[in-house]
């Protein structure tokens, strides 16, 4: 798993929750569903890192 992978995830999900709070501030429905849409996808690399990690530490086991 990359250090540096869950950090660019990371910094997207926080870019997500930016935007969704400011289309929430400026009622432009836009902003929110893309930082809706930012978190989401920094969610899913998250998840899949998750899964990267447990399968190194399963073959790490045997």
């Amino acid at each position: 798993m990359g250090l540096q992978d869950r950090a660019e995830a990371t910094g997207k999900n926080v870019e997500g929750k930016v935007q969704e709070a400011w289309g929430e501030l400026t009622g432009d429905p836009k902003d929110k569903l893309e930082g809706q849409a930012k978190q989401a996808k920094a969610a899913a690399e998250h998840a899949k890192e998750d899964v990267k990690d447990n399968v190194k530490d399963t073959i790490d086991r045997v």
